[in-house]
This record gives structure tokens, C-alpha cells and sequence, in this order.
């Protein structure tokens, strides 16, 4: 009988060893579908291209601005990021309707493509009339 005990208990034992077994070898399969560097860094919550022109016909200026972690190519990206997400609806159009001053500011315009907290984002900017006061709200992005 104590034969049969010992039995009993091995075959408890192996079998309670193969599913910890099991379960340790299960932590660890999941895979990247990338092994790059890149794939490792968490998606931006922000991601656009900048163009700017100094003046019409003048070639384009371009940079990568990523915010929420900040990165790209942008001269000073987290300056970028600070202004464009402290701006309230920083890609709002004008209002229609508004009444705007004539007045030139400058020549400079801006061309902003990408991603903005999951919204698509195509937006035009300028220095003229209504437009310099979208300018001004985000202007650090255009520096």
C-alpha cells in the first residue's frame, strides 16, 4: 500500500511540475511583429510635417514634429510640443463671418500635415489678417 502511495504522489508531482512548466514557457511568447529599435518606442499621440515658406515662391523649410513623447526633426521640438499643446483647437479654422484687420504681419506661410491626438490634420497658416492671429497662437512651431 505505501507502494501506491508514492505512486500517486509522483505522478501528482510531475504533473503539477509540467503545468508550472507550461505556464512559465507561455510568459514569454509573445512577440514584437518588429524587431527594430523603432518598434520598441511607444506611437506619438502627435505626428505632423511643417512646411514653410519664407515668402511665396521661396523654397520650402520642412520639418517632422512628433509630441506625447517628443521627437522628430524640429529644430526645437519640445518647445514645438509645449505651444502646440497649451493652444486651445491649435488647428481650428477661422470662424466665418469674422471681421479681420488688413493688415500684413509678414510673408511667411505654413503648411501642417499628420496626426493630432488621433484627428487628421491638413491645415494652412499665414501672417495676413486673421490668419496672423492663428499664427501667433502656435507660432513657436514655425521658429
Amino acid at each position: 500500500m505505501t507502494h501506491m502511495l508514492r505512486a500517486g504522489t509522483s505522478a501528482r508531482s510531475i504533473l503539477i511540475a509540467a503545468t508550472c512548466a507550461a505556464a512559465l514557457s507561455a510568459c514569454g511568447s509573445v512577440h514584437a511583429t518588429s524587431g527594430t529599435a523603432a518598434s520598441a518606442r511607444p506611437a506619438s499621440k502627435v505626428s505632423l510635417v511643417i512646411q514653410e515658406k519664407a515668402r511665396p515662391g521661396a523654397k520650402a523649410k520642412q520639418w517632422t514634429l512628433r509630441c506625447d513623447p517628443v521627437g522628430g526633426t524640429h529644430p526645437n521640438a519640445a518647445a514645438a510640443c509645449r505651444a502646440l499643446l497649451h493652444a486651445k483647437h491649435p488647428f481650428a479654422p477661422l470662424p466665418a463671418h469674422m471681421m479681420c484687420p488688413m493688415i500684413v504681419a509678414g510673408t511667411k506661410t505654413a503648411h501642417i500635415t499628420g496626426n493630432w491626438f488621433g484627428q487628421h490634420v491638413d491645415s494652412t497658416f499665414n501672417q495676413r489678417g486673421c490668419g496672423n492671429m492663428r499664427w501667433t497662437k502656435i507660432g513657436q512651431v514655425f521658429n
